[in-house]
């Protein structure tokens, strides 16, 4: 498996820059070889331009630009269905949704906040004043959560300004 893009030893350029110069140079066995040179360099990377739609599909992208995707997706593990996942990011279904996803475990989750939409000035807010997140996993006994890795993955997908604390409950 590759790990970077690279040269590719023998793929060919469907724009050769050689045949794209002026015509006094058509016969300049210097500058044919150059640009020869040029076309096996570049090759590659248009190559990647050439498909570049193909890189930001998870189940078409090389093995090493998923990585690059499940970081601008803001996940971990499997991005292919983390993309649809990112709009609700910050959300009590999107966080549920990615501890479901990483832990196979559905937490019950608690919060704070609230919205509230009023063509009436002083309305009463929804929520409470002060802000909370608790995060509930009930595991089987037989199905052991890491709490600390359960909390590291709160604390990256939780709303940044929102306290939170993580209890896992082990049932018989």
């Amino acid at each position: 498996m590759a790990t970077e893009r690279r040269i590719v030893p023998g793929l060919r350029t469907r724009h050769p820059l050689g045949a794209r110069l002026p015509g006094m140079y058509a016969d300049d066995d210097f500058v044919q070889r150059l640009t020869e040179a040029l076309d096996e360099v570049l090759a590659p990377v248009l190559g990647v331009l050439d498909s570049l739609p193909a890189y930001f599909d998870p189940r078409l992208a090389p093995e090493d630009f998923r990585a690059l995707l499940a970081a601008w997706a803001g996940t971990e593990g499997e991005v292919c269905g983390a993309v649809p996942g990112h709009a609700s990011r910050g959300t009590a279904q999107g966080l549920a949704e990615q501890v479901r996803r990483v832990f196979g475990v559905t937490p019950q989750i608690e919060e704070s906040g609230g919205t509230v939409w009023s063509p009436t000035a002083l309305t009463t807010l929804p929520g409470a004043p002060q802000p909370y997140l608790t995060v509930r996993l009930r595991v089987p006994a037989s199905q052991a959560v890491d709490e600390a890795a359960v909390s590291a993955l709160v604390a990256r997908n939780r709303p940044v300004h929102l306290p939170f604390t993580v209890e896992v409950i082990v049932e018989p």
